[in-house]
């Protein structure tokens, strides 16, 4: 059986802690325990205040967690991305720009590539998956949004179970490697639903740092993609 026939639920699925939920006055120590955990990202959420309600992370912070050397996946929550792209991608992994953010989304996952990251559109819960299909091609990461962006700590919508599966279905149609992302009240509970819909990273910021064992939290998260059905 080659890879591409084992059934997602038993495939190693990767886990990206979002620093949105961390304690900035611990943040140093609790990104070397995540490492010693093994995340396989460090999630970090760009906020204007503008696009979203809440103003977080700027590029010389981005600088910094590069330094630690687990792979960054930035998302920016911003209006006008283009005015900040460069500054990010210098220090990224993934960067991903929201489809309602800006009406040149083809031409943005272009530079994501040109400058050498791998490029992700992110849809808020309410956004129709539709306008993918004219985008995939320039596209190595779509995520989707669970809870209405903004703030952590909130529970997942499950109405989105439907809508992972479905964008699921237009990659496997389209035939391209392109990685489906999850963020949003990701816990140990829904984990597993999750990667059997379609799921290859799962963000989880408030189920990782309100545990007493981050290591454990990451385990269980990862742990759900070995389970039976």
């Amino acid at each position: 059986m080659n890879y591409s026939e084992i059934p997602r639920e038993f495939k190693k699925v990767k886990v990206a802690a979002s620093l949105l939920s961390a304690n900035m006055l611990e943040i140093g120590s609790d990104v070397m325990k995540l490492k010693d955990a093994g995340v396989d990202l460090l999630h970090l959420d760009v906020m204007d205040g503008h696009f979203v309600p809440n103003l977080t992370f700027g590029p010389d912070f981005a600088r910094r967690l590069y330094e630690v050397g687990i792979p960054l996946d930035v998302h920016l929550m911003v209006s006008n991305p283009e005015c900040m792209l460069d500054q990010f991608c210098d220090y990224a992994e993934y960067v991903t720009i929201h489809a309602e953010a800006t009406p040149h989304v083809h031409r943005l996952l272009r530079r994501i590539r040109e400058k050498g990251c791998k490029s992700g559109v992110a849809l808020n819960p309410s956004t129709s998956p539709n306008f993918l299909q004219y985008v995939l091609d320039e596209t190595d990461l779509i995520l989707i949004m669970t809870v209405n962006p903004g703030l952590g700590g909130q529970s997942f919508i499950p109405s989105m179970l439907h809508k992972i599966k479905e964008i699921r279905d237009l990659i496997d149609q389209a035939g391209l490697p392109i990685e489906i992302q999850v963020d949003g009240g990701i816990t140990g509970d829904n984990a597993h639903e999750v990667i059997k819909k379609g799921a290859d990273i799962l963000v989880s910021g408030n189920y990782i740092f309100s545990s007493d064992d981050m290591a454990a939290a990451v385990y269980s998260l990862r742990g759900t993609s070995l389970k039976e059905c």
